[in-house]
């Protein structure tokens, strides 16, 4: 027997059977949820730095070789034809933009509806889950979206039980159904996919290697929005979101309620209720913590700070600010930036 068979055959008995990933990148798909599935699995694959398939296998399939442009511009080939698709063990949907161009065509949906039908669990990783509900193969599964995209979901779907919507989790996994809110979550659902077959200690390397301390677990929440809690009643919830949209020219009371369709009066009891805070004061916090959040984060001056964060100039977030965190933008960025005054241009005091 020669050594190359030899060798084969050590290599077989140590991995007796391969992980097959098919990914299918839907049009304006998200690029760091596709590279961040992926690249764990390249990890997780292999030893040392040579990222061969050993341990899994993953190929772009799409219904044509027609590249597939991400949401950033770059452009991905497939590497086989839904006709020519091989047998998998998961096959993983990667969505991104909802409103910009095409989504899922029909013969995206038909190779879905497919591979439902095969032994494959069906991963719906940012909005691919908008395309596994499409395609009718999530009746009776939970699905997880994203909160950003929550409202489009029920927007899209009426028909889904409001219960088995998750949008203040990472991903779920339901059975033979797993769907992941996007972002830095694909690690995470990939880890979690991996452990179900590999040692854990491979796992825990691939993720060390991608600076990830751990990976989190399929119920730690989703990061809300500052403020924004799972529980929130649906009306400020969206109210919220809206605020954030709008924080460098915010909407007047009556605008937010012609939008959710809620007169001005409910809205603010609404508001009161949940957050104890009028929609005026809870804009104004908003407003303000993005501001505190730019000061520590870049060198922008104060003024052009004012200007994002929706006050009507330096001087007007110079008061807002004192009141409060009982001290001024400067202050506030020098105590927490210790090299603040290096800085340029220099930032101007303002009372």
């Amino acid at each position: 027997m020669t050594n190359h068979l030899i060798h084969s055959v050590e290599s077989e008995a140590r991995n007796p059977k391969r992980l097959r990933f098919g990914i299918v990148l839907l049009p304006n798909f998200t690029l760091t949820a596709f590279s961040g599935f992926v690249d764990l699995l390249r990890l997780a694959s292999d030893e040392g730095d040579m990222s061969r398939p050993v341990r899994c296998s993953w190929t772009i399939v799409g219904e044509n070789l027609v590249p597939v442009r991400a949401s950033c511009g770059i452009q991905i080939t497939p590497w086989s034809t839904f006709g020519e698709a091989e047998e998998f063990d998961y096959v993983v949907i990667v969505g991104g933009l909802l409103h910009s161009g095409p989504s899922a065509s029909g013969a995206t949906l038909a190779f879905i509806r497919a591979m439902a039908d095969t032994p494959a669990t069906l991963v719906g990783v940012c909005t691919g889950a908008f395309a596994l509900v499409r395609a009718g193969v999530m009746s009776g599964y939970r699905v997880c979206v994203s909160w950003f995209h929550y409202w489009d979901f029920v927007e899209r779907f009426p028909h889904v039980d409001e219960h088995e919507i998750v949008a203040d989790r990472l991903f779920v996994i339901d059975r033979r159904r797993i769907t992941c809110s996007g972002g830095r979550a694909s690690i995470d659902v990939a880890a979690a996919i991996l452990l179900r077959h590999v040692e854990a200690t491979i796992v825990r390397k691939a993720l060390r290697i991608l600076l990830v301390d751990d990976a989190q677990k399929g119920n730690a929440p989703q990061p809300h929005p500052p403020g924004l809690e799972p529980a929130t009643h649906p009306k400020v919830r969206r109210a919220i979101l809206l605020m954030e949209q709008h924080i460098g020219q915010p909407l007047s009371l009556p605008d937010l309620a012609s939008r959710l369709e809620v007169s001005v009066r409910q809205l603010e009891r609404l508001f009161t209720t949940e957050t104890g805070r009028s929609p005026g004061a809870y804009a104004r916090q908003i407003r303000l913590r993005m501001a505190s959040w730019l000061l520590t984060s870049s060198d922008r001056t104060v003024a052009d700070i004012a200007s994002s964060c929706g006050f009507s100039d330096a001087s007007h977030l110079g008061r807002e600010f004192r009141k409060e965190f009982g001290e001024s933008p400067n202050e506030y960025r020098t105590t927490r930036l210790p090299d603040a005054h290096d800085l340029s241009p220099v930032l101007p005091e303002v009372h």
